[in-house]
């Protein structure tokens, strides 16, 4: 069931949440200012790549973090395990996946790449759709089977994009249940959470986490030049997981593609914006040997932004911004793959 912005901002009041994107642009502008400094997370560098700490969790990953949905975008198998090796090789540790990406494609020709020693050089994320124990359990184990791997280094609750999905998931019987067994178990180590409709329910999703007595390891969300302007992750949610020390993990950083289609801002600037922020590693999609050069282009060039260079990039994606037109994941369904095969969630 999905559940209007309306129905959201109602419920969210009640609970005493932060209407996150009912202020007017020119508070969310000032707010994401604010949020360039708060503290970035350790980092280091060796060879071509920054290295962040991942939260609490003393994990050192790769400030890019190669996209799962896009290396099953390519069309020869070989030639994605030649690309994610070459990403390997050159630095990137971090590896994005979903049970769900191409019909399990992605996890499938991922596992076939981080074979022949590559498996210990990288961080391994993927993520379920499951909302129930059952759902939960059963996608864990078909992730690992594809992948390859006795264990996932951090699974994640995927598309956290409605307000009742924090309810099912932490309920009795619900997907945490499986998830926390799994980490018991060996399967998982490191916990977390995506979404990229709306901050409610994220802020939601920590909310009934707080009342479970859980704390995530990591939150993946849209960071951008324009979420700064709408619905604002970076506003409302990135403070709370600073404080709590939980891994950022930032995706959609062209808004897939759509940020660059505004022509208001270009690749290397929407890169340089998201690793400004204190994210620990900035999930890009990379499908091209030169998008991979162009990943690499961008940690070699980055350079903390000043709060003139952050204002600037925003006064040019502003304008464009305001209405949520180019974040079509969180103004349309086309990015909700749950939503689609509702089965998935079990």
């Amino acid at each position: 069931m999905n559940i209007s912005r309306r129905d959201l901002l109602k419920v969210a009041s009640t609970s005493g949440l932060v209407a996150a994107g009912l202020a007017a642009s020119d508070r969310l502008f000032g707010q994401s200012l604010l949020a360039q400094q708060q503290s970035t997370p350790a980092q280091t560098k060796s060879g071509e790549m920054i290295y962040r700490t991942l939260g609490r969790t003393g994990e050192k990953v790769s400030l890019i973090g190669l996209g799962g949905h896009h290396i099953g975008r390519i069309p020869d198998e070989q030639e994605s395990i030649k690309l994610t090796r070459s990403a390997i090789d050159r630095g990137i540790n971090f590896m994005d996946n979903c049970w769900d990406y191409h019909d399990g494609k992605s996890e499938i020709w991922m596992g076939k790449a981080l074979q022949n020693g590559y498996r210990d050089k990288v961080f391994l994320m993927t993520k379920i759709d499951g909302r129930t124990k059952e759902a939960a359990a059963k996608q864990i184990d078909e992730s690992l089977t594809r992948l390859q791997t006795d264990y996932i280094d951090l699974m994640q609750h995927h598309e956290i994009i409605r307000l009742e999905d924090p309810d099912r998931i932490f309920a009795a019987g619900g997907a945490m249940e499986a998830v926390v067994a799994a980490q018991k178990a060996g399967k998982i180590r490191y916990i977390g959470f995506t979404g990229h409709k709306d901050p409610l329910v994220h802020l939601r999703m920590l909310e009934i986490a707080d009342q479970n007595n859980f704390r995530f390891d990591a939150v993946q969300m849209p960071l951008n030049a324009m979420d700064a302007h709408f619905r604002s992750f970076e506003s409302e949610v990135l403070p709370r997981l600073v404080r709590d020390e939980i891994g950022v993990l930032g995706m959609k950083s062209m808004g897939d593609p759509y940020i660059l289609k505004s022509n208001t801002i270009k690749a290397i600037e929407c890169l340089h914006y998201a690793m400004n922020l204190p994210t620990s590693t900035v999930i890009t999609g990379i499908e091209k040997m030169e998008i991979l050069e162009q990943a690499f282009e961008a940690v070699r060039t980055f350079e903390p932004m000043s709060q003139e260079q952050v204002s600037a990039l925003l006064a040019k994606t502003r304008e464009a911004a305001l209405k949520g037109e180019y974040e079509l994941y969180k103004t349309s369904n086309r990015f909700d793959g749950t939503a689609k095969n509702p089965e998935w969630l079990g």
